[in-house]
């Protein structure tokens, strides 16, 4: 039995994700992938999760958001990403000619009248959240060791309030795009008790984010019959140069290449194993 693209991006699961799988459809990555395929068009794509303990933005997330941007502009769509301070200086480096808009961290009525002007605005046709917080039925934004980051977290969700098409990719509970499973997550010990409660069309999760936004680059690569995944050295070069530009892991908090506590090497070895999949699919 081959790997398949979900069996990938969820191998090495620390948190429980895999708990959630029996809830999505098996090729969730694949049918998320054919969504983005039927909504042509402009995408909105959002990112970056703000890491209390280093004041900081997180490395996962932002590689993810720029390789399924590329990927998407390499099969003629134009891409906008969307963030707040923290993020927008990382992804202007590396956003190579898209537009980057910033999000100001604001309250709920200018953030609403916010979100309507990007949508009216850039007008997408399609939304795509990477590993970003979601706000709580109690209107909090939550990191996993349930610290409240309102403060410093543009509500970049009120996007996703709208009618427009949208994936979400997330890794722990607390992201866009988990109110699909919001009342499963609770059940499971190792996920958040108060999940995110924005919904999106298509939901994809993986043992971490950007490995979902690999697996979703692996999907459209499959579709499109070409190879849209970034390379391994890209990739690993970009990661070396995100803490350069101050951002951290996630988990410990650390400016150091690594990704949720994973190595470069490991996630360079997982996106190869994708690369695999993809040139598999391309010579069957």
């Amino acid at each position: 039995m081959d790997e398949t693209i979900e069996d990938i991006i969820l191998d090495q699961d620390k948190r429980g994700m895999l708990a959630l799988r029996p809830y999505l459809p098996d090729d969730y990555c694949s049918q998320a992938a054919q969504f983005i395929m039927d909504n042509p068009g402009g995408v909105i794509i959002v990112t970056g999760f703000y890491v209390v303990m280093a004041g900081k933005p997180e490395t996962d997330g932002p590689p993810g958001a720029i390789a399924i941007g590329e990927a998407l502009k390499g099969l003629g769509r134009t891409v906008t990403y969307v963030s707040d301070e923290y993020t927008t200086p990382v992804l202007r480096r590396y956003a190579s000619g898209s537009d980057v808009i910033d999000f100001p961290i604001d309250g709920i009525d200018a953030s609403k009248k916010q979100a309507k002007d990007i949508l009216e605005q850039v007008k997408p046709s399609l939304l795509i959240s990477i590993e970003r917080c979601g706000r709580t039925r109690d209107d909090t934004y939550l990191n996993m060791r349930y610290v409240d980051i309102s403060p410093n977290t543009a509500r970049l969700d009120y996007l996703f309030d709208s009618d427009v098409p949208s994936v979400g990719i997330g890794d722990g509970g607390n992201e866009i795009g988990m109110g699909n499973l919001a009342e499963v997550i609770p059940t499971v010990e190792s996920l958040p008790d108060y999940p995110a409660v924005n919904q999106v069309d298509r939901l994809i999760i993986a043992s971490v984010s950007n490995w979902g936004g690999y697996g979703l680059v692996a999907a459209l690569s499959r579709i499109s019959g070409k190879n849209l995944l970034p390379s391994v050295e890209s990739e690993t070069a970009m990661l070396h140069g995100m803490i350069e530009s101050g951002v951290v892991d996630g988990t410990t908090g650390e400016a150091v290449p690594t990704v949720d506590n994973f190595s470069a090497e490991e996630n360079g070895a997982l996106l190869a194993r994708l690369h695999r999949v993809v040139a598999e699919a391309a010579s069957a």
